[in-house]
């Protein structure tokens, strides 16, 4: 697997001030163009073993999405349809583009696909994400979000008191931990703290993830995205959550159950994955950097 290439960091105008995004640019002139959007609690710089996959071969826009990293300061409302605007915005300057997202950012990308960014939307790639979640245990909407996130969202407004604490706290991780020592992965998780020692503390605005959360589990708006949608899309699907455990967020009975094929949506299983490692380890990050690559070939090719 090619080494990440450091990116450009870029800002584009959106609603209440700048859009953080990292930009790594194409070798090649004319290439075409993809917006990769992260999950509820992490940032652009997830992406960056898959950028590396692709070797220049598009040009890969990732936006730290409101109340995210670059994008914290961005102000409420929160929600999927904000996110979804935000990528409009991205798309004023970048042009038709494809569209991939991890975790909620497959949501976000779905939900842009089906509404103002339509006629600019050449492609579409899910990362485990994208069709309605398991419906989580817990008596209201902020119970259901803890018990969906899991131990991510403990650092939620927790102070740590150097750098070394915050990595401890990941190496505890169940999906994250392996990866903490990967410097492209130590470099993502990086990219989430904020403060200086003794008072660090994730970028991540708590009200963010309880507003973007609730989104997820509202299985209407998500349905109605999906089933709406101008382009076919693949679906690439871990077979373990984000405990490391399987069964993962879809099976094949569940997605045939949402009727994702019905949708246009072609689900394929990326083995030995969790929700996590399905961009990092080597051979899912392969996997998921060719579906970007013939997604976004097959809009070079129009």
């Amino acid at each position: 697997m090619t080494a990440p290439r450091d990116p450009e960091q870029l800002t584009v105008p959106a609603r209440g001030g700048e859009l953080s995004v990292l930009h790594w640019p194409a070798v090649v002139p004319g290439a075409p163009a993809a917006v990769l959007l992260h999950g509820i609690t992490s940032n652009a710089l997830v992406w960056s073993r898959v950028a590396g996959a692709l070797g220049g071969e598009v040009e890969l826009f990732a936006p730290d999405l409101r109340g995210r990293a670059g994008s914290a300061g961005l102000p409420g409302p929160y929600g999927l349809a904000a996110h979804a605007d935000d990528v409009a915005s991205l798309l004023d300057r970048v042009g038709p583009a494809t569209l991939s997202g991890h975790s909620m950012g497959a949501f976000v990308a779905a939900l842009a696909a089906a509404g103002t960014s339509r006629d600019r939307v050449r492609g579409l790639v899910l990362v485990d994400g994208g069709l309605p979640f398991p419906e989580p245990p817990g008596a209201d909407v902020g119970q259901k979000v803890a018990v969906m996130l899991g131990p991510t969202v403990e650092r939620l407004g927790r102070t740590f008191p150097d750098l070394a604490a915050v990595r401890a706290f990941w190496a505890a991780h169940p999906t994250v931990g392996p990866w903490v020592d990967v410097p492209s992965v130590a470099a993502f998780l990086a990219r989430d703290v904020t403060g200086t020692p003794p008072q660090l503390q994730s970028s991540v605005v708590a009200d963010a993830v309880r507003t973007d959360g609730a989104d997820l589990l509202r299985e209407d708006l998500v349905l109605e995205a999906a089933r709406a949608l101008p382009v076919t899309a693949t679906l690439l699907w871990a077979p373990r959550g984000m405990a490391d455990r399987p069964p993962g967020l879809y099976d094949e009975d569940r997605l045939a159950r949402l009727g994702a094929e019905r949708a246009g949506i072609t689900p394929q299983v990326v083995p030995e994955t969790n929700h996590d490692s399905i961009l990092w380890a080597p051979h899912a990050v392969e996997i998921v950097a060719g579906a970007v690559r013939r997604a976004a070939g097959r809009h070079a090719a129009r």
